[in-house]
């Protein structure tokens, strides 16, 4: 089994936030790495991934970095393998990571999602894989009626709070 998608993170001080991508890609039995590199103390590491990710299968990144956060962006400028950024709240309740990842130049985007979005980015992951692979397209299709389901059965449990003015 070789893997297509690689959770990237800064230090595995981020591993809490970032289980939530492995667990989905997981349940998605989509093959994926992980691996902490950091652009400021491996900076050699971070170009040697960045730069083999693709001839390695690789065919989504997702990068998760706190404060500066250019890990992401270091990744995005050396490989045209599509990046999603996680903004990872260590300083600043996560706001100057989320700054860092989404304010790249003209031509090295990087998708990102909310701050701590790991769930998020590997949903976003499975959805850029499943463009050419239909059977992943109906788990997600099943994964987003599992969602909706959820919500009607809080509905229901709703229903059976009781208090004096509540009207349903």
């Amino acid at each position: 089994m070789n893997p297509v998608v690689s959770i990237i993170m800064g230090s595995t001080s981020d591993l809490p936030v970032m289980e939530k991508a492995a667990a989905f890609l997981d349940e998605m039995e989509i093959p994926f790495e992980m691996h902490a590199l950091s652009a400021h103390r491996t900076p050699q590491a971070v170009e040697e991934f960045a730069r083999g990710a693709r001839e390695r299968g690789i065919k989504v990144i997702i990068a998760a970095a706190g404060m500066a956060a250019h890990l992401c962006g270091v990744i995005a400028s050396m490989t045209t393998v599509p990046i999603i950024g996680v903004p990872i709240s260590s300083t600043l309740d996560g706001m100057d990571a989320l700054l860092a990842i989404v304010q790249m130049p003209p031509g090295i985007p990087v998708a990102t999602v909310g701050i701590d979005g790991a769930l998020n980015s590997a949903v976003l992951a499975a959805q850029i894989l499943s463009t050419g692979d239909g059977a992943l397209r109906e788990k997600l299709a099943g994964y987003r009626e599992g969602l909706k389901n959820k919500i009607a059965r809080a509905n229901e449990d709703l229903k059976k709070i009781s208090y004096k003015h509540k009207t349903n």
